[in-house]
């Protein structure tokens, strides 16, 4: 494939959050994304990461997360390391600063899903080679890969796209936000009082983008959805907070995507959910099995964006 200076500027490059990536490095690997997917569905396998190898660490578990890194990265010809924290030294008290520098002997990147975004920064910080954020409490940067991905394909533009994300401020609704202000995109969110997103994330998207109306943040899913091109939703209880689970039931009463918010959208509009979902609660069975979801193709495309993504980061 064509180097471009986007890929050049990518090599050996970490992604802990949408913010780390310029506006034409986030378009490359977008570009590099739907050139990969269209291979795969020819069953043109190329292999350019031959001979690489990327450690996974998992402190929570995953289904798309690593099927798609472990098979992305098998299709590119590397290899892929599943690692469960709790098996790893770093699981028994081990500096994360040791673990990095011991790692980056053994592999050419590192992928991890864990608890701390802190954590994750340290691990980079120490690391010498590429780390990329699976997931953490406050982003989720494949997933919004994935979703400007599945965008471009129904749209055919980012630019002036007006996304609703409904329901909590969370990492996915935070990566979204950074995605937006890089993109073009407009986004609307609505979320109840106490779980709406957090004010450093909102400012910090402000200082992105150009358009200081870019950004709506509500606790009205109704204004959010009429007229948007894209709904999203994700669950409102995620793993680890278990314990809130009835007190959250209660704070989203009417925050669930329904039929009738989907007919106050656009009529081309689509449904997205970064999976896994709630049927009943965050989102009608309706919507999210009816003709305008987009929800697997969504998360087939995990697979293609992190292709794209990990060839950028680990290759020449």
């Amino acid at each position: 494939m064509k180097q471009t200076i986007e890929q050049q500027s990518l090599a050996g490059k970490s992604l802990l959050s949408l913010q780390d990536l310029t506006k034409e490095e986030i378009l490359y690997v977008l570009d590099l994304a739907a050139e990969l997917k269209k291979q795969n569905k020819k069953g043109e396998l190329i292999q350019p990461l031959a001979g690489k190898t990327l450690g996974m660490i998992f402190e929570k578990s995953s289904t798309r997360t690593r099927v798609s890194f472990e098979t992305g990265i098998y299709q590119l010809g590397g290899m892929g390391l599943y690692l469960n924290s709790k098996d790893l030294q770093l699981g028994r008290g081990e500096p994360v600063a040791d673990t990095a520098k011991v790692l980056s002997g053994y592999l050419d990147a590192i992928m991890i899903r864990a608890n701390s975004h802190k954590m994750v920064e340290e691990l980079a910080a120490h690391a010498t080679i590429p780390v990329i954020n699976g997931l953490t409490d406050l982003f989720h940067p494949c997933q919004a890969l994935a979703d400007l991905q599945t965008i471009l394909e129904y749209k055919g533009t980012l630019d002036g796209v007006k996304l609703a994300y409904i329901g909590d401020a969370n990492n996915v609704a935070n990566s979204l936000m950074i995605a937006a202000a890089k993109t073009g995109m407009q986004i609307r969110i609505a979320s109840p009082a106490g779980y709406q997103p957090l004010t450093e994330i909102v400012e910090k998207a402000r200082e992105i983008s150009d358009d200081p109306d870019f950004l709506l943040i509500t606790e009205s899913p109704e204004e959010v959805a009429a007229g948007a091109d894209v709904l999203y939703t994700d669950v409102w209880t995620s793993m680890g907070q278990e314990e809130e689970a009835q007190a959250r039931l209660t704070a989203f009463q009417g925050f669930q995507v329904n039929e009738t918010l989907m007919d106050s959208a656009a009529s081309d509009a689509i449904f997205l959910h970064c999976l896994p979902a709630h049927r009943g609660e965050e989102v009608a069975a309706a919507v999210i099995d009816g003709p305008q979801s987009a929800v697997f193709q969504e998360a087939e495309n995990r697979l293609h964006a992190q292709k794209a993504l990990m060839l950028a980061v680990m290759g020449k």
